[in-house]
């Protein structure tokens, strides 16, 4: 049985979709619009959506280029400046050298903004993308899931469905990967998570229990 392929995964979108908020808030309280903002950093207009939506295909330096047009680079600057360098060898033998300070920083999701909710769909849908490209042949049981809820009838999710078959058809899982309104409504009305595992299902839903009592990241004693 396919096991869930990384158990921090969760954390890290987490920690992505948060950065992608505060610039998207940061970029709003300057007044600048998308336009302008692509502008300045030199990217497209996609590009910087994906940057605000936090999606982990964006590079580094890309998110790096934005921050520095926000004027707030130097969150990132704290991790290559000696505060976060690795403390020296013989530290503890009384050398004169700065010891690395610990630093912890604990980690939760919103409840007011459905965070929770929001995070375990996302990690669903990427979890069964994923196993769609390792077995192809799972596109397939989605496709038919589809079929059985269209079959039974006209329903409220019909004009989600109809989106889904063409999702599922060309593969363009991008459309119900996003955090718009009409994202989160194609993810509630999904065939992809019927694909999952059960085993995979309750791994990732406790990860995301677990972010939501708070995770400690960070040095730990």
């Amino acid at each position: 049985m396919p096991a869930f392929t990384d158990t921090t995964s969760v954390l890290e979108r987490h920690l992505l979709l948060q950065l992608g908020d505060r610039i998207k808030r940061l970029r709003k309280a300057r007044d600048i619009t998308t336009v302008e903002m692509a502008k300045r950093v030199g990217i497209s207009r996609t590009t910087l959506a994906a940057v605000e939506a936090g999606d982990p295909a964006a590079t580094m330096g890309t998110y790096l280029r934005v921050m520095s047009v926000l004027g707030v680079a130097g969150d990132l600057a704290l991790l290559v400046s000696d505060t976060f360098q690795p403390a020296p060898a013989d530290s503890a033998a009384g050398s004169s050298k700065r010891a690395r300070p610990q630093v912890q920083v604990m980690v939760t999701t919103d409840p007011g903004r459905h965070e929770a909710q929001d995070l375990l769909s996302l990690a669903l849908h990427k979890e069964a993308i994923r196993m769609i490209h390792d077995d192809p042949a799972l596109l397939e049981r989605a496709q038919e899931a589809l079929r059985r809820w269209r079959s039974q009838g006209i329903s409220r999710s019909d004009s989600l469905w109809s989106e889904w078959e063409a999702i599922l058809a060309n593969r363009s899982w991008r459309k119900a990967l996003g955090r718009t309104r009409r994202a989160q409504e194609l993810r509630q009305a999904s065939p992809l998570p019927t694909v999952l595992p059960d085993a995979l299902r309750q791994e990732v839903l406790t990860q995301i229990q677990a972010l939501k009592k708070g995770v400690v990241i960070g040095d730990q004693d």
